[in-house]
């Protein structure tokens, strides 16, 4: 039975059906051979009949909304072609109809002498449209008119595709129907903007050749995508096995590539990628029409430059947005800006945990949990807002990062993401102008009675980074020197601010601190000393 497949749009996104049976019905119920929960299609909507080899019609089956080919009702059953779109109530379906081939082994064509063609890409932009000035000058205004047209179609279709997915289906389409020699296709794009070419896509022509797509993309002449990416040139090959040009390129001999054709995506501004196809067969029809195909996959890969620039854009776009989201609420606008121009090098947004060298500040308010019985939550609630808000600002003017809040009290750290050799004299610093910052606050009545913090400091080795689940991440500091700092926080005198000794180490200036004395702490083995200020006095 001649292998048939209907791709479902559904959003953005693509889902492949396999028709597995030469009668297949298509509607809302589960019954049916394909389910389709869309508005506007019928319980039992359509059919599909295999009627002969090769050969597919669609019936429409009494459906309330109809069904359309290509945009035109059907009364009757209709034939199949490949590439046809199908609407059912608000489901588009794509058909491709394609004839099972033989397998690779076992089958050749005549090879009447290698033919490779290496290219400069502007002198094929405009190869394809032109035509043999030797034909009567009505054909050649019909081939021309023609060939306009499906550049324009093709252009129309690939600058309404919103994902790269859907730029590749475009892509795979139009290359299987009009380059008959190709058996493989694959988009590689530089993503990173270094030269590393990443494959983002590939296909087989028909579904049997589907198992030649390994996994790891090995199957893809990598020497001839590097030489067509760096050069800027177009290559034709229609018998890479006894191509001299070739003859050091193992690869291609182990790989069983007879014929090869890529073309970088450049839009004469720069080069984003390579569109690459090949075919185990050798290719004897490119001895007459090789320059043609050549020039038209060039052509096309100009157009898919277009919009490959163009998604890769709006995906900069979008996790810039998203970075800065999240940043924004943990760091001031200048480490913010430092981290969105690294953006596109952080893993699916994400900003891997690290070690790092840091100081870490707790600050909570003296006396909170009765000052809570005192008042309602709402007028909690509207303190703590107030009161993080002004704190907050003294600890992004010295760099810090926002960990989180927990209850009443702040929890920040420096010296990350970005490194800070001064990082614990930056969270001493912050931590007094706090301090004096809340002082300012009480004597213009902030709140309605005085309100006082605790401050404590530890510097050491951390691990910093985004921490959680798919669905939340947390970018936050772990390990012993945040929970000596948590520790150290309830023998800090209020109005005051507590230091441990490996901050102490660092400071440059340790004037306004004093030694409170040693001390032991739950979970941690060993005694601690500690410094305090004497800010009240």
């Amino acid at each position: 039975m001649t292998e048939l497949q209907l791709r479902l749009k559904d959003g953005n996104t693509f889902k492949t059906v396999t028709v597995d049976r030469e009668v297949f019905t298509i509607g809302r119920l589960p019954e049916c051979d394909l389910s389709l929960p869309f508005a506007g299609v019928s319980r039992c909507h359509a059919r599909l009949v295999n009627i002969s080899e090769g050969v597919w019609t669609i019936e429409d089956l009494g459906s309330k909304n109809g069904t359309q080919v290509n945009d035109r009702p059907i009364n009757s059953p209709q034939e199949l072609q490949h590439g046809d779109i199908l609407w059912l109530g608000d489901a588009n379906l794509v058909v491709q109809v394609k004839l099972p081939e033989l397998p690779w082994e076992g089958k050749q064509e005549e090879n009447d002498g290698q033919k490779t063609i290496l290219r400069n890409v502007k002198q094929l932009q405009q190869q394809w449209i032109e035509v043999d000035p030797q034909q009567e000058n009505s054909s050649n205004k019909d081939i021309i008119i023609a060939r306009l047209k499906d550049l324009v179609d093709i252009a129309k279709n690939l600058s309404g595709a919103t994902s790269i997915e859907e730029i590749f289906f475009q892509v795979e389409t139009v290359v299987f129907r009009y380059l008959n020699g190709i058996e493989r296709l694959a988009l590689l794009i530089d993503i990173s903007g270094n030269g590393n070419l990443e494959v983002i896509n590939s296909a087989a022509k028909t579904l049997s050749q589907q198992q030649y797509l390994a996994d790891d993309n090995d199957w893809i002449s990598r020497s001839i995508c590097q030489r067509v990416f760096q050069e800027k040139i177009a290559i034709q090959t229609a018998d890479a096995q006894n191509d001299e040009r070739f003859a050091g390129e193992q690869s291609i001999l182990f790989k069983g590539i007879r014929s090869a054709m890529a073309v970088p995506l450049w839009d004469e501004t720069k080069v984003v990628g390579v569109l690459y196809a090949d075919a185990r067969l050798f290719a004897s029809h490119w001895a007459v029409e090789g320059k043609e195909e050549l020039s038209f996959f060039s052509t096309l890969a100009n157009l898919v430059a277009s919009s490959v620039q163009r998604w890769m854009l709006a995906e900069k776009l979008k996790t810039e947005e998203l970075i800065r989201h999240r940043l924004e609420r943990y760091h001031s606008p200048a480490v913010v800006q430092q981290l969105i121009a690294v953006g596109s090098k952080l893993p699916d947004g994400r900003l891997p945990p690290q070690e790092k060298e840091i100081s870490i500040l707790f600050a909570d308010i003296v006396g909170f949990t009765a000052m809570s019985e005192r008042f309602t939550p709402n007028q909690i609630a509207e303190l703590l807002n107030n009161l993080f808000e002004e704190m907050l600002q003294e600890i992004f003017t010295y760099g810090g990062t926002l960990d989180k809040y927990i209850g009443d009290c702040i929890m920040a750290f420096f010296g990350a993401p970005e490194p800070q050799a001064d990082h614990a004299e930056r969270a001493v610093n912050a931590a007094k102008r706090m301090l004096s910052r809340l002082q300012t606050l009480n004597n213009n009545s902030f709140w309605q009675e005085a309100l006082q913090l605790r401050i404590a400091i530890n510097s050491g080795k951390a691990v910093v980074g985004d921490v959680g689940s798919s669905q939340r991440v947390d970018y936050t500091a772990l390990g012993a020197t945040i929970n000596l700092a948590s520790r150290m926080e309830g023998i800090c005198p209020p109005s005051e601010c507590v230091i441990g000794e490996d901050t102490y180490g660092l400071l440059s200036q340790s004037d306004d601190f004093q030694k409170m004395g040693y001390y032991r702490f739950k979970g941690i083995n060993r005694p601690v000393c500690v410094y305090r200020t004497h800010l009240n006095n």
